[in-house]
Order: structure tokens, then sequence, then C-alpha cells
């Protein structure tokens, strides 16, 4: 990157377009207030402009939660701003996967994942949890009380992070405290010291994905890797990749694939001068479920997949679209409409639920309800509702609300409403890599969680 501040500022000014637009494709807003979602970017990238001038770190505060977020990926942030610029952005993006457990486990794994990220990304991260903190204490504070407990836990791993920030970041949690007449918020363990990872997931709480998923893995969709040797050259090789219409190869050492080259990459001299070596969190073995695949392709161009020591296939986002994989999303949402069903009936066998619903939804479901029975069927009221007549009624008690994980109520009907779109574009042949991959990655991540309630 050049030096000039012109291209400094032409940096900053393209990552703000960047996230801007990708946040605004999704039609992301803040939770609360329901704004643009650049409007917490902003706030970031002025906190962290406070104390740095820095091009690279106010270029990745703008794109800090694009990989999570968006649609974009790792290789998209790196060609459009660069490999330090993307750097950051990876250490700033949540390493857990779906299929790591509930909530906790989760966040536990995230915040091994940002006590190892550099001083830079770790400013970012301090400026992140100041506004969130803000928004959160501001708006809810039932959620704020657990915000403060995960924000406490952050804030013992930010140590490398500029102290001012900090130190607004102590002071906005304390605020925080003080407005909801808690106690000022204290690290619950030494400096430079981390508390331990979970245990892994028992086998009742993973039985029920595993029942499910085993006839749904990376190795069922993958694509069978091309590899040539290092020492290839560059110019044929690209040739090779254009006639198959292949947009990435791997690359050979002694008989084994150690990296991989996108066919963009390739101009003149060998193959070897510009392999990319495999990043770990990219790699899954061919029985990983199908929630990790999604949950790769969610941040990284390209998922791997390993066999023997070696790794000889490949998914990209396009293989999303596979009729395996829409059969296993629709499945998805079949089984949490059956949970949904299941839990009403039992919460309210004497069928109370219904002065919980509107006079019109009731209306639809009766009407439905006539129809099905006048064709010599013999359902009742609770099978002709819809999906998210389900979810309203539920999420009306406190401890349904919590079995499922979620905080609020706009939570729950948010992730309803995806999963319902979704639906629809998997009925109808649409697709769901255009209208819904930022709801399939959100499903794929409560996936775990969900099935879990029904083993």
């Amino acid at each position: 990157m050049s030096d000039s501040p012109s291209a400094r500022c032409d940096l900053v000014e393209r990552a703000r377009v960047f996230a801007t637009q990708a946040h605004e494709h999704i039609g992301h807003q803040r939770k609360y207030s329901q704004q643009p979602y650049q409007v917490h970017l902003k706030a970031v990238v002025q906190l962290v402009a406070e104390v740095s001038d820095d091009p690279e770190t106010l270029a990745a505060a703008w794109l800090h939660d694009t990989v999570e977020d968006t649609t974009a990926t790792f290789g998209d942030i790196e060609r459009a701003f660069g490999p330090v610029v993307m750097q950051l952005v990876a250490e700033l993006t949540d390493a857990s996967r779906p299929a790591d457990g509930n909530r906790a486990a989760r966040k536990a794994i995230d915040l091994h994942h940002l006590a190892q990220a550099s001083a830079r990304a770790q400013t970012i991260k301090l400026a992140d949890l100041t506004d969130n903190c803000r928004d959160i204490c501001r708006h809810d504070p039932a959620f704020a009380r657990v915000y403060l407990v995960e924000a406490t836990a952050l804030l013992g791993v930010l140590t490398a992070g500029d102290s001012t920030l900090y130190r607004r970041a102590q002071q906005a949690m304390a605020s925080c405290a003080q407005r909801l007449g808690l106690p000022r918020p204290a690290l619950t363990w030494e400096s430079g010291e981390l508390p331990p990872l979970p245990p892994e997931p028992s086998y009742a709480q993973r039985r029920t994905q595993r029942l499910f998923t085993a006839a749904f893995t990376a190795r069922d969709v993958s694509e069978p890797l091309l590899s040539f040797d290092t020492g290839h050259a560059a110019d044929d090789m690209a040739s090779h990749l254009d006639r198959r219409g292949v947009a990435v190869a791997g690359l050979r050492q002694a008989g084994l694939c150690v990296g991989y080259v996108r066919a963009g990459d390739l101009r003149a001299g060998t193959a070897g001068a510009v392999l990319r070596p495999f990043v770990p969190a990219q790699l899954l073995p061919g029985d990983a479920p199908l929630s990790d695949v999604i949950g790769v392709l969610y941040r990284f161009d390209f998922c791997f997949v390993t066999a023997m020591g070696n790794v000889p296939g490949v998914i990209t986002r396009g293989d999303i679209q596979k009729p395996i994989v829409r059969m296993w999303l629709f499945g998805i949402v079949t089984l949490v409409e059956m949970d949904l069903t299941s839990r009403l009936r039992s919460h309210w066998p004497d069928g109370n639920w219904t002065r919980l619903l509107s006079r019109s939804r009731l209306d639809k479901a009766q009407e439905l309800l006539e129809e099905r029975r006048r064709r010599g069927q013999q359902p009742d009221l609770v099978d002709c509702l819809q999906l998210a007549d389900k979810a309203t009624v539920l999420m009306q008690d406190a401890a349904q609300l919590a079995a499922y994980g979620f905080e609020t109520k706009g939570a729950a009907q948010r992730v309803i409403k995806d999963m319902e779109s979704l639906r629809n574009h998997l009925a109808h042949a649409q697709d769901i890599i255009t209208h819904d991959w930022a709801q399939i990655a959100r499903l794929a991540q409560r996936i775990e969680d969900t099935l879990a309630l029904t083993a």
C-alpha cells in the first residue's frame, strides 16, 4: 500500500463504502434502535480514531463485523484491502463453530481467540465493546446483566489494546453497572490467565445431531480438488483451470497437498510462488456435519475436505445449492417446527395458548382446520398454525424463550422470520445463496443447540 496521505485516506474510505454496502445488502440494522448498522461501525471507528491514525487499523474497524455478519469472506477482504487488513478482521471474527457447543462454550473459544489477537485488533475490540455496552445498557437492561459478565471476561484478555480505550471500556461498563444497581464489574481471574475452555458436549447432547447429519456430510457435497506440483508452470496451470471452469486448485509437495492457489493468482513463473498455505479453520474431515461446512464458508471462499492426511476435496458456496444441502436445510426447519409443536402441546395441554395469539391469526388457523377436516383429515388447531404463529405463542413464556437460548422475543422473531424465508425459497427452488446466505449461516449457528433440545 502507498504511504501517501491520499492513499491512506482512500483505504479507509473504501473500507467505509464496502462495509456499509455489505451490511445494507442484508438489511442489517442495530438491534434496538433499528438504525442502519453503519451507525455502530462509525461509532467504533470514531473511538479508534481518537487514539490511532493508522489507516489499516481504521479500515479494519469499519470492516470488523463484515465477515461475521454479512456475505463477505476473508478472501473478499484480502482482495479489496490486502492481507494486513484481512488479518486484523480475522482476529476480530469469532473463531468458534456451531458444533463447538452452546453459547457459553462458543464464548470461551472466542475469548481464547481474542487473547491471542494483535494490539491493533484488541484496540478495535475495545472500541466495539464500549459502543455495544452503551447501546445494550440503554435499551435492554435485562440482557445487559448477561452482557456485563461477558464483557468483563473480554476486558480481561484485551490488555494489549490501547490503554485509553481500555479505560473508556471500563468506564462504560462501570456506568452500565451503576445504572442497573449492580456492583462495579471486576475481573474474575488474574491478568494474563484465562478461564479454562469448557468440556466437549456430552454424548446425549450430540446424539440427535449425529443421527440427523449422518447422511449429510462434507464428503457428500465436496468436489474433487485438482492438484499440481508446486513447480508446475503457472500459465499452464491457469489454462487447465480455465478449461475446466475451476476457481481453485491444490499444490503438492512430495505427493501431498500443502496449500492451494486461486486461478486469478496465476500469472507467470511457477505455481508455488503464489501458494497459499491451508488455514486450519478452512479444513474439515469428510464426515464433518454440514453446519460446520457453512460455518467455514461464512468466513472463507473455500472449505477444504481432508482424508488420510491429504486434501482431496473442496467446497464452495455454489455447492450449497446442491439438492442434498437443500434437503438438509428443509429438514432442519421441519425438525424445529416439530419441536415447537410438541412444546406448545405439552406446555398448554388445555389449549389456553389461544389467548396469546391475535384474532386474525387464530381465524386463519381455524379456516385451515375446517378445510382439512372437510377433506377427511383429523388435525387439531395446533397443526394448522404457521411456523411463526407457534413461535409467537411459545416465546410469550419466559422459560420457553430461555430454553431456546434467546435473550429477547425480538431475537426469536428474527430467527423464525429467517427460517420462514429460507423454507419458502427452498420450496420454490429459488437461489438460496443470493436470497438467504446470511440466514443460512445464522441458522447453522443454532443447529447444535436447537437439535439438542429434541434429543
